[in-house]
Parts: structure tokens; C-alpha cells; sequence
């Protein structure tokens, strides 16, 4: 598998990641720790490096499943983890006395000996981002990380953290659906160096025509909660997914493995979630997938404007957006 550097840092990844969220209860509906372990573990056997998970999935539970996948596999991957959320997600701290206990905290659930690459989940608003970013990269001199990201950030507030230690990775929502940050973001991150992680580049599954109807969601299943899977919105967003599905049939490849070449094309570093290895399979294999001038000028008039329609998250979640 081809590798690539990881913005402003000395680490190689994969050109394409596995995201760990949906592994844990309470996201995606039931989950399976062995299963999800021996998907972790095919990642990293078809070369997938960069695992991707946080403190605040599972509370807890995440990083533990990820600590026991690699015992005895650790030179295998680059360990990505996040800090910012409190329990169940009531707060967001980036105060930094609590990011030297979240990173304590991480650390032994993951039971390594430092983190490959640490994220700033959200933003906190009442802690200025010279004084989080001054204590992240406290923690990279003291070797319990090796490089540092921010994620769902705003320009200034890139441009301001690239300025005390310099970022490797922002991690943003990313996909055909979702193309907010194409007009001011990314530039900004293109220019600095920084190597942007596309996270739901699928998005959370809708993009792969397996989900038909709100009635498949579990009760347990977040998605229910989300703007742009209910109502009519569902409805609407169906007809553009179908468009995908026509050019994916029309390419030989599934809509998901289109949908991710995308992202690929538009210089992201994918990190699709998935806790079944018949999927992990599907989403390594778009690194095949070759997309030409047209077709990705076919793409975009898709969604030219990102007109899918809702929301990412309700109105409190969203307002933590772009801090």
C-alpha cells in the first residue's frame, strides 16, 4: 500500500485509514469486540496504519478494544487518538492541566508508550488555542506524543495553533455530501502543510445505498438524532446517492469505493469507520479505483454547491463546529 507523510511531521501513513468510532456500543448500533478486533487486525495486515479513534468513543472503551488489537502489533500502526470531550460528551476542556490527565488517561487504556498523533477534538472556547496548543506540544518534547492535530477547526484558529507548534493533520468531516470546508479551509491547510483527514467519508454509511429507510436504525444508533436523516431530508438525499450508485455500476466498483477515491483525488486522507472486515475489504480496495478529469467533474456536479440536504449534527453539536 502506498504510504504518505503526515503533514508537518516525521510520520508515514497509509493512504487510507480505518476509523474506530462505530466499534464501540451506543454509535452504530450492536458491535462485537472480537470481530472488531480481527478487523483492526486485517487493516493492518493489508497495510492500513493509521487507526483512528478517541477518548470519548465508548467512553473509555474504544482505546481499551484498540490497546488489546495491539498487543504485539504495535510497530504496525500509527495510533491516532483524541482529547477535548468529557464523559458522554458534556463538555468540551482544552484547559491544560486536563489534557496532561486525558493523555495519562489514554495512554494506559491504550497500553502504549506514547501516541502517535494527538488531536484536539473541538475547540474550547473559553481556553485560548495558544494555551491548548502549548500544552500539546509539552507532551511531544516529553515523548508521550509524536505530532499534533486539530480537528473541526476554524481558519484563524489553525493559522493561530500553527504558530506555537506546528500541525500535522486537521481532521474535518469530508465526502461528496460534505464539502463546506472546500472554499476557505482548505487552502489554508493545503498552504501550511498540514495533511487533512477525512473523517465519515462515506457519510456514516448513507453513501454506500445499504441505508433505505430511517426504520433501519437501531434505537441505539445516532444517526436517528441527525438533521440529514430524518424527515424529508432523508428522502432528498436518497436521489443523490442514487446518482453516485448509476456512476459507481457504470465504473465496475461499489458506490463506496467511488466515494472514497474521491476524497483520495481531492488530496484527503480517508479514514472510513467500519467495524466488519467484508467492508474494511471494499474501502481498501478504492485505492484502486482511477477516476479521470471527467469523472470527477461528474462527481462534483453531484453536489456542486453541498446541497445535501440537513445538517451534520443538531444545532448545540453544530455550534462546536468551526471554533
Amino acid at each position: 500500500m502506498k504510504v504518505r507523510r503526515l503533514g508537518n511531521s516525521e510520520l508515514e501513513v497509509s493512504s487510507i485509514g480505518l476509523g474506530l468510532m462505530g466499534m464501540s456500543p451506543g454509535i452504530y448500533g450492536q458491535t462485537n469486540d472480537e470481530e472488531s478486533i480481527r478487523t483492526i487486525h486485517s487493516a493492518m495486515e493489508l497495510g492500513v496504519t493509521l487507526l483512528d479513534t478517541a477518548d470519548v468513543y465508548g467512553n473509555g472503551h474504544n482505546e481499551s478494544l484498540l490497546g488489546k488489537a495491539l498487543q504485539g502489533k504495535r510497530d504496525k500502526a500509527i495510533v491516532a487518538t483524541k482529547f477535548a470531550y468529557t464523559t458522554n460528551y458534556e463538555k468540551i476542556v482544552g484547559h491544560p492541566d486536563y489534557i496532561q490527565k486525558a493523555v495519562d488517561d489514554s495512554l494506559r487504556r491504550l497500553n502504549i508508550d506514547y501516541i502517535d498523533l494527538y488531536y484536539q477534538h473541538r475547540v474550547d472556547p473559553n481556553v485560548p488555542i495558544e494555551e491548548t496548543i502549548g500544552a500539546m506540544s509539552d507532551l511531544v518534547t516529553a515523548g508521550k506524543v509524536r505530532a499534533i492535530g486539530l480537528s473541526e477547526a476554524s481558519v484563524d484558529t489553525i493559522k493561530r495553533a500553527h504558530n506555537i507548534h506546528p500541525i500535522s493533520a486537521l481532521q474535518t468531516e469530508y465526502s461528496l455530501w460534505s464539502r463546506d470546508i472546500e472554499e476557505e479551509i482548505l487552502p489554508v491547510v493545503r498552504y501550511l502543510g498540514i495533511t487533512h483527514v477525512a473523517y465519515s467519508p462515506l457519510s456514516r454509511g448513507f453513501i454506500t445505498g445499504e441505508i433505505s429507510n430511517f426504520k433501519d436504525f437501531g434505537d441505539d444508533d445516532l444517526r436517528r438524532f441527525m438533521p440529514r436523516f430524518q424527515g424529508e431530508n432523508f428522502q432528498k438525499n436518497l436521489d443523490i446517492v442514487s446518482e453516485i450508485q448509476n456512476m459507481a455500476k457504470e465504473k465496475n466498483v461499489t458506490p463506496s469505493q467511488l466515494a472514497i477515491a474521491w476524497t483520495i483525488a481531492n488530496g484527503a486522507l480517508p479514514i472510513p469507520g467500519t467495524k466488519r472486515q467484508k467492508y474494511l475489504e471494499e474501502n481498501v480496495g478504492a485505492l484502486e479505483v482511477e477516476l479521470t478529469p471527467q469523472d470527477l467533474v461528474r462527481l462534483d456536479s453531484i453536489n456542486p454547491k453541498n446541497t445535501v440536504y440537513g445538517n451534520r449534527y443538531d444545532d448545540n453539536n453544530m455550534k462546536d463546529l468551526s471554533l
